[in-house]
């Protein structure tokens, strides 16, 4: 870029011409419309030349020359220079600062034909050159305009202005101003590099992204338009151009010859020979002017490099640039210097003058100019210098880029350092000149995207780039200083401080501040905003729309440059910054207000969390903080009791916590639970500490609460480091021999007494494989012993479980056979098998499991087959299973039907009853039948035995029962009793009770009615006595009948033709009962109908006794009585006593089980009765007369003789009584 741009001869229009075009084009004529206005792909260049053939001839050529058949274009009319003379009378004296005097010397003879020749050719650019006269010091500078195709550039062009052509004519009928750019380019004695930089950075360069961006980004067609690329392209040029109006001129050394001396040397290389002191004349080789004069050439030589090689430059003074491009353009000098050194014409001049003795001039040459020293410093300073990745950072466009850059910078600086001896003085400056670009090109990223006109997702993103940007400058900047620190030491250099000022530390406050100060603005706006329901809260309250007055207050913000760090700014933003705050001064007062009232109205602590976790982002601003801090010390001690509670918790100790059972119920083992348990009070304690900062707001742990809760929290989450456990649980594991190994089963000894089956798997093993998967599921890295150890469990496990349960399955299912009595024979079968496989597994041992595991683990499942170990497991647990099934099933059954047998002696007395309980317990043997269980016949045997003497004791019972029954009277004073015993039994609750009136409801004796009649003269009893026995006995029978003809339970029922080859006839009934009375219960019964027998023949032959009313004769009983009154008088107190028989209200006489109806035979034998009745009373009446009378006559006749008697005769005589 520098050769191009010093090359004076190369006319400038090309290079804006070629710049301005569109790139993918090679042509370089001018294209008519915008300046970057992209070509339809059709236009081409061939078209354009066609286009201006036309235009100047009239007429379309072929390529070869040949004319067309197309029609003549009609020629455009010619351009009047007088236009562009009038245009450039006004154009020029604003833009050169002319009056209209100086510009005529424009106007001269060529004016009209260069004007011409510029608006009709295909060139397209005409310059206007303002030149500064030659003039005396005190004159006024007087100056001269000049109108010219071709650009020169000298130090008197003042101005140069560049009118360029659009299109590839001018048009008349148009305005100049519309088909015409103009330029102005500043000349004079400086280099062109600022202004042509000033063009590139501030129109070219922002033009071309303006249009780029308002295409919007993000287009496909950009990226495959290369316009990254030409982005690129610019940031290139633009930072070329800096540098080259940074670099330091390194003064150009050219060493003087003398004349004679460069004769000499031309004639030998014309003579093809080296040059040689034969070559001079001998005569000026002792000439002592001559010498004179090469001696004060050599010294004049000195006294050059020396300029060179003592060049030194301020590295704080400039640019980093600067001091980079320094070194290498310092190295070219020197190595420019060497080659005119190692020249024919020096080495001749230093031959003449060793010729001539001159030694001190020759010998302390080298020396005295100081080149070797410096060449070699420079050199290995440049090392340092050679590809420093600066232009990086220079030519960023984005923040990406930048930090990129910066790494790359200090990457390179830390690594070249170790290797070149650069000054670390030299360094520091150097790093701060680096912060300064970096400074500078930060700011120009971060200003080009307005960033308070951005949205906040946008700025938010932008902002936090920059501070990870100015993150990454820190920590290069420490790793700098540590090389510097290393490198000062090595090197044995003075020491001084290593410290860099930094250029951007003002950018970064800022930066920092704004970032914060967009934040709090943001979350003022949102929660301002129409969706918080506070918007509408100001107009009601205070009158103020608390929206509206946030975006005016930001509206004040975004007047000004935010990043602006200057004194003059820095002044700009606190007077902004104080008109913001007026505007958010009111909205903080609306805002309180709204929070005051909705925690006035809270009802608890949590509606409390909530209103402040929804607004806490407010809360890092002092005013509503202060306004609401009653409200915060109440939720502070709030959360304070919750962490004392968690401390309380902690303290109480995982393993006597509701915690551990949960966990023992999760099947969570001891330390992982505490670890889990321990990291759920951590996360609480987390929970706990957001609540204060929804409270506190962000930066709580700065207050002074919040320091001593940071503080509390922070001890207390150190004791729940679960570190400290995990290394025990390592340390306690390492220290025991746990493995897999030894005999899978074990005989235990039990405290009470007695063996028990046990599983020899340790316990510990299964929970180091449980610890270890939850560990590694927590994110600890167990070691690999331990692992191994786990994953060997792991592979066992299965089968340990399977066979623990199993062991526990059999002990539980002995238990149960043991705590059934009565199911020992049926499961005996299926517990032997059981037995079997015990004494088979007491031979295998866990290693074969550990060792076989793998054997067929990546065979194919068609292919694979479980080893006999693992089968045996598998059988085992299967044989286990249908022992416990079998057990559970007979149990069922076996509880069926003992509720059945003892239905049995509470059932109703009836078959149907009886019988429907028999069933039930015969449909359970059948079913255990068709299962299969073992001794089945022994155990029904059994069981019907159990049954015999129930159904025993029921027979006994319906005895008695039959006997009360039969036995009970008729009349009322023996029911009275029975009733009252009845009352008696019902309170107490007696079983008997409910089956005697059950009985009474369906077993009742029905009374038997006789009839005593009388039929021709002949009393008899109808039925007979005899009948009423029979009947009797009949009852009893069937009473009887209800159990004993019921259908005993058998075993056999499903076995066919078994019994049909035995010979034994088997009982299939229960009238053997009969025969199993131990004592004479069976014969009561019968005694008491014998005795019911005898009493009706009693009474009975009372009534048949007045048979003898008609058969005896009246005179035998007359002489039988003969003439004792005695025996008349007691015949007829009997005949009155025998009358109480018949002559009574009652028509018949009730004997309980039997009614004698004596009805019919009543009124005859009454009436017969009182026919004997009235003959004996007659009969006795006349006997009792006639002794009357005779006892009258006996009296009257002893009267007679007493009377007769003399009563002295009786005197004396003794008294006798």
């Amino acid at each position: 870029m520098q050769q191009y741009f010093t090359s004076y001869r190369k006319p400038l229009p090309r290079v804006f011409g070629w710049s301005f075009r569109n790139p993918s084009k090679t042509s370089l004529v001018p294209q008519r419309g915008p300046l970057l206005k992209e070509r339809h792909p059709t236009n081409s260049s061939s078209d354009t030349m066609a286009t201006l053939d036309t235009l100047a001839n009239g007429s379309a050529l072929h390529t070869n020359g040949t004319p067309t058949d197309e029609p003549v274009q009609p020629t455009i009319a010619a351009f009047d220079p007088s236009i562009f003379r009038s245009y450039l009378l006004a154009l020029i004296p604003p833009f050169l600062g002319a009056s209209p005097d100086e510009l005529e010397t424009i106007f001269d003879d060529e004016f009209e034909e260069r004007i011409s020749r510029f608006a009709g050719e295909g060139g397209g650019v005409i310059y206007v050159v303002k030149k500064k006269e030659e003039t005396e010091d005190e004159a006024p500078p007087a100056y001269t305009y000049v109108l010219t195709p071709q650009l020169t550039y000298h130090p008197s062009h003042v101005t140069t202005l560049a009118v360029i052509k659009r299109g590839p004519t001018l048009d008349p009928l148009s305005p100049l101003a519309t088909q015409l750019h103009v330029l102005n380019l500043f000349g004079g004695d400086e280099t062109p590099y600022e202004s042509l930089h000033a063009v590139v950075s501030c129109a070219v360069k922002p033009w071309f992204e303006a249009f780029v961006g308002s295409r919007g980004a993000g287009k496909e067609g950009d990226t495959k338009g290369g316009i990254p690329m030409t982005k690129k392209k610019f940031a290139e040029l633009e930072l070329s151009l800096l540098h080259l109006q940074q670099n330091v001129e390194i003064p150009e050394t050219h060493l003087i010859i003398h004349p004679a001396i460069q004769r000499a040397v031309e004639q030998a290389r014309t003579n093809g020979s080296r040059p040689s002191l034969s070559d001079i004349p001998p005569k000026l080789l002792n000439d002592s002017s001559f010498l004179n004069t090469l001696h004060n050439h050599v010294n004049q030589w000195i006294k050059a490099i020396q300029t060179v090689t003592k060049l030194s430059r301020d590295v704080s003074s400039g640019t980093a640039s600067q001091e980079i491009n320094f070194w290498p353009s310092l190295e070219r000098a020197l190595e420019g210097i060497e080659t005119q050194l190692r020249s024919d014409e020096v080495n001749m001049v230093m031959d003449c003058l060793r010729n001539a003795k001159r030694f001190r001039a020759t010998v302390s040459f080298i020396a005295d100019t100081g080149l070797k020293d410096a060449t070699d410093t420079v050199h290995k300073y440049n090392q340092l210098m050679k590809d420093f990745p600066l232009n990086e950072l220079l030519s960023a466009t984005d923040l990406d880029k930048i930090q990129e850059s910066i790494v790359l910078i200090f990457g390179h600086l830390n690594r070249k350092l170790k290797l070149s001896p650069y000054p670390i003085r030299r360094t520091l400056p150097l790093v701060e000149a680096i912060s300064k670009d970096f400074n500078d090109q930060l700011l120009r990223v971060l200003t080009s995207h307005r960033l308070l006109y951005t949205p906040y997702d946008t700025f938010e993103r932008l902002l936090s780039q920059a501070m990870n940007i100015f993150r990454t400058w820190d920590d290069n900047i420490k790793e700098f200083t540590n090389v510097a620190r290393e490198m000062t030491k090595k090197r044995s250099e003075k020491f001084i401080p290593i410290k860099v000022v930094p250029a951007h530390a003002k950018l970064q406050d800022r930066v920092r501040y704004l970032r914060d100060w967009r934040k709090q603005h943001e979350q003022l706006a949102v929660m301002t905003g129409p969706t918080k329901g506070l918007s509408g809260v100001g107009m009601e309250v205070g009158g103020v729309d608390m929206e509206q007055e946030v975006k005016e207050a930001y509206e004040v913000m975004k007047r000004i440059d935010v990043l602006d760090v200057s004194l003059e700014g820095s002044e700009i933003w606190v007077a902004a910054e104080n008109a913001y705050n007026e505007h958010v001064a009111r909205v903080e007062n609306q805002i309180i207000a709204r929070l005051r009232d909705r925690l006035g109205t809270a009802r608890n602590a949590n509606e409390m969390f909530r209103v402040f976790s929804k607004f806490n982002a407010l809360f890092v601003r002092p005013k509503i903080r202060g306004a609401i801090q009653e409200y915060q010390t109440q939720l502070i001690d709030s959360v304070k009791e919750d962490i004392q509670r968690l401390h309380h918790k902690f303290k109480t100790q995982y393993r006597f916590s509701e915690a551990y059972h949960m966990s023992q119920m999760r099947d969570l083992p001891p330390i992982s639970g505490a670890i889990i348990w321990a990291r759920q009070i951590d996360r609480q304690l987390q929970t706990y500490m957001k609540r204060v900062e929804d409270v506190l707001g962000k930066g709580w742990e700065l207050y002074a609460e919040g320091q001593k809760l940071q503080s509390e929290s922070s001890a207390f989450r150190k004791k729940l480091d679960t570190r400290p456990v995990y290394e025990a649980w390592l340390h306690d594991i390492n220290r025991r021999d746990m493995g897999v190994n030894g005999r899978l089963f074990e005989i235990v000894r039990l405290r009470g007494g007695g063996f028990q089956l046990a599983v020899n798997f340790d316990p510990q093993i299964i929970t180091l494989f449980k610890e270890v998967r939850n560990l590694l599921w927590q994110n600890f890295q167990v070691p690999h012993a331990i692992t191994n150890m786990a994953k060997d469990a792991k592979r066992v496990y299965p089968h340990a479980v399977s066979l623990m349960e199993t062991v526990r399955t059999y002990g539980q299912t002995l238990d149960l056979v043991e705590n059934n009595k009565g199911i020992e024979w049926l499961v005996a079968e299926y517990r032997n098998e059981a037995q079997r496989m015990v004494s088979r597994g007491m031979n295998i041992r866990w290693d074969y499991f550990v060792n076989q595991y793998d054997s067929t683990r990546y065979v194919s499942s068609s292919e694979t087959r479980d080893n006999r170990h693992i089968q045996f497991v598998r059988e085992f647990a299967s044989v286990v299973s249908v022992l416990q099934d079998k057990t559970n099933n007979v149990i069922d059954l076996y509880r069926d039907i003992l509720r059945a047998v003892e239905d049995l002696s509470t059932c109703p007395y009836t078959s149907e009853a009886f019988s429907e309980l028999l069933g039930r317990v015969q449909s359970a043997i059948d079913r255990l039948n068709l299962e299969g269980y073992a001794n089945l016949e022994q155990w029904v045997t059994e069981l019907d035995q159990r049954i015999e003497s129930i159904l025993l004791l029921r027979v006994i019972h319906i005895i008695q029962v039959w006997c009360t029954e039969f036995d009970r009277a008729d009349d009322d004073g023996r029911r009275e009793p029975l009733a009252s015993r009845d009352i008696a039994i019902k309170r107490r609750g007696d079983k008997r009770f409910k089956d005697e009136k059950s009985l009474e409801g369906s077993l009742t004796l029905k009374p038997i009615v006789h009839e005593i009649r009388i039929q021709n003269q002949v009393i008899f009893l109808d039925p007979p006595i005899e009948y009423a026995r029979h009947t009797w006995i009949q009852q009893l029978h069937d009473w009887l009948g209800i159990v004993c003809r019921l259908r005993r339970i058998q075993s056999s029922r499903y076995e066919i033709g078994l019994q049909m080859q035995s010979a034994v006839v088997v009982d299939t009934t229960y009238t053997s009962l009969l025969t199993k009375f131990t004592d004479g219960t069976l014969e009561r019964p019968f005694a008491l109908i014998e005795n019911k027998v005898q009493q009706l023949k009693d009474y009975v032959a009372k009534w048949l006794q007045f048979q003898s009313l008609w058969d005896l004769e009246a005179e035998y009983v007359f002489n039988r009585l003969g003439e004792d009154l005695g025996h008349w008088q007691q015949l007829l107190t009997e005949i009155k006593k025998a009358r109480s028989t018949f002559d009574t209200s009652d028509t018949q006489k009730s004997f309980g089980v039997c009614v004698i109806d004596y009805e019919q035979v009543q009124a005859r034998v009454n009436a017969k009765y009182d026919a004997w009745q009235r003959d004996i009373l007659s009969r006795f009446g006349v006997k009792l007369g006639n002794a009357m009378k005779e006892m009258h006559a006996s009296i009257l006749k002893a009267r007679n003789e007493l009377e007769h008697q003399s009563i002295e005769g009786l005197v004396g005589a003794p008294r006798r009584f």
